[in-house]
């Protein structure tokens, strides 16, 4: 019988997740807040669901109806994800992987792992409510800054704003990287655990948003020189050791 996986949240990460696991023989459930997507889910062989996790009147058994449960939603409002915890406790799944963010980490100037302390934050408190839970498994990702496709770097800076921490360090993974590092952690039954996951290489932010403004034909990137050029260097080695994981876009300034 094939795994069921839903996915929460199929938006610019979900949507290609879910069509990749299609095409590697899962049944997927797909959910989004758009009437727009629901035709396109379903073109692609995703059974498509509208989910709110903000709506407390809405039905969501037969969405969680599945091995595991991806989450993959921008929200960060601790009471919501209380309430769809319950949920998952009375559904079927018993496996979920919470797709969380490095930015959960404070600036040390040096090299965080799984290990280090992360900051009080909204983020950090949603993803213990995960950790703590003993009725499901939980693993947890902390994506470095996404970017691929239609997400260019270049385009993250606004026209006129100065970059901050011009000789700090970057931590970003791409898209397809993300969608491959979900898949070996389902493929590899990797649960209860943290995982860091961004590039190999770790370039300043002068050099990278230069190379990156230049690709999009935009004028070169004015710089905060008077920043205190804090930065973290977000460390990968536990995932590669874990899943046996090779990034296919290691090298931030080679793509």
């Amino acid at each position: 019988m094939k795994q069921r996986i839903s996915i929460l949240g199929c938006g610019w990460l979900g949507m290609p997740l879910a069509f990749e696991l299609i095409q590697n023989g899962y049944h997927v459930n797909g959910s989004t807040t758009s009437n727009n997507k629901l035709n396109k889910l379903r073109s692609k062989g995703v059974m498509p669901f509208m989910v709110d996790i903000s709506k407390r009147d809405v039905d969501v058994s037969n969405f969680l109806f599945s091995d595991v449960l991806i989450i993959a939603i921008p929200s960060k409002k601790i009471n919501d994800f209380k309430h769809l915890i319950a949920q998952i406790e009375k559904s079927e799944t018993r496996k979920v992987i919470f797709i969380s963010s490095t930015s959960v980490y404070p600036n040390t100037n040096g090299i965080v792992t799984e290990n280090t302390i992360t900051k009080k934050s909204s983020l950090s408190e949603i993803e213990q409510l995960f950790k703590l839970n003993t009725i499901f498994k939980s693993t947890i990702i902390r994506f470095g800054g996404l970017f691929g496709h239609d997400r260019k770097p270049g385009n993250f800076i606004k026209v006129d704003k100065k970059i901050e921490n011009p000789e700090g360090f970057i931590n970003f993974v791409h898209r397809d990287d993300c969608v491959r590092i979900i898949d070996q952690v389902i493929a590899c039954d990797t649960w209860n655990e943290t995982l860091n996951a961004c590039a190999d290489t770790h370039p300043k932010r002068r050099e990278f948003y230069k190379k990156e403004m230049k690709k999009i034909g935009r004028l070169e990137p004015i710089f905060n020189e008077n920043s205190t050029n804090d930065y973290k260097i977000v460390s990968n080695e536990k995932l590669k050791t874990l899943l046996g994981y090779k990034f296919e876009y290691s090298n931030l300034m080679n793509y």
